[in-house]
């Protein structure tokens, strides 16, 4: 972060003061106050998170950044480094899990907004992910939950549900836990693009789904909130994403703890307990005598919707 700090005080031109903000797991993060009372927030990426199959490439992050902003969904870029980025400080509401199930309404906007924006640099698919994340595993014999290899044949079986009926890919964030919501006013703005991509907006939705627990019915509000309309099969598919999310990223935990030794040892956070929460949930939800249903309903007859688009304007009939 000093080199990062003497390049922000060179182009700033007056002293810069740094403190530090705890945030994710991976890159660190700041924020600047200058001395005319200006405040800005550094992020400076570490390429061990990238190299370690935790994020997306530096260069790839730091464009979907810039294109994100172009949106007006993420943070303005004031200035771009090599390996860091100076942006806009938002000014609001970090929300938690309980405020992220309490508005799915604007935080469905927010998504559109950025869906409906330039497309990323790159693709990203969570089932690619997924693979990688357990061949790390298996490669340096790092601990998964128990019983998870028991449950990687579904995952397949999930994928080829979905690819039945595909939706068009579009940019996603595709890691949107609570702590990346920043509520500024009635809008939701949205922050880190370490694992964005072009995707399937039903994950997009699952994944926010997942991250806060989302019930069934309020996963349904969201899916509605989203596209416009009330249709099984599109909530069927949110819910299946919102499973594969809790498989994936429950293993994002095992890889983070096991290949980033130093950062995991100076972090107040309990990694084992994260991926095996994650998995139980994941479990549940396959277990739930419904789950043949809506893997059913997945592959189910071509929903015409535009992802990313905004909804229909209330009273028009749904496109059939």
């Amino acid at each position: 972060m000093p080199d990062a700090l003497a390049d922000v005080r060179e182009w700033a031109g007056q002293p810069v003061a740094a403190t530090p903000i705890k945030g994710g797991l991976s890159h660190r993060i700041a924020r600047l106050d200058t001395a005319d009372g200006q405040r800005w927030l550094l992020r400076v990426l570490d390429p061990r998170v990238a190299d370690a199959g935790l994020g997306i490439p530096l260069d790839q992050e730091i464009a979907n950044t810039l294109r994100a902003a172009e949106t007006g969904v993420g943070p303005r870029v004031l200035r771009r480094m090599p390996d860091a980025l100076l942006l806009e400080y938002l000014d609001g509401t970090t929300l938690d899990a309980h405020g992220v199930r309490t508005l799915p309404g604007p935080i469905a906007a927010a998504c559109r907004r950025l869906h409906a924006g330039p497309r990323f640099v790159n693709d990203f698919s969570i089932f690619r992910k997924l693979g990688e994340f357990l061949t790390l595993c298996h490669t340096h014999a790092l601990p998964i939950p128990d019983g998870y290899q028991d449950r990687v044949p579904v995952v397949a079986e999930i994928e080829q549900a979905l690819a039945a009926d595909p939706l068009p890919a579009v940019p996603c964030h595709n890691d949107l836990l609570p702590g990346n919501l920043i509520r500024c006013g009635p809008e939701i703005r949205i922050v880190d693009y370490q694992l964005s991509g072009n995707n399937d907006p039903a994950f997009e939705l699952g994944d926010i789904a997942a991250e806060a627990d989302y019930d069934p019915d309020l996963t349904a509000r969201l899916t509605r909130a989203y596209f416009g309309r009330d249709d099984r099969r599109l909530i069927a598919r949110v819910r299946i994403n919102l499973i594969v999310s809790n498989l994936a990223w429950s293993l994002w935990f095992a890889v983070h703890h096991g290949l980033l030794g130093e950062q995991a040892a100076a972090a107040d956070f309990d990694y084992d307990a994260e991926a095996a929460g994650k998995f139980e949930r994941a479990v549940r939800d396959l277990d739930d005598p419904g789950f043949g249903r809506l893997v059913d309903d997945v592959r189910g007859g071509r929903t015409p919707v535009t992802p990313g688009s905004p909804p229909p304007a209330p009273g028009t009939k749904p496109p059939r």
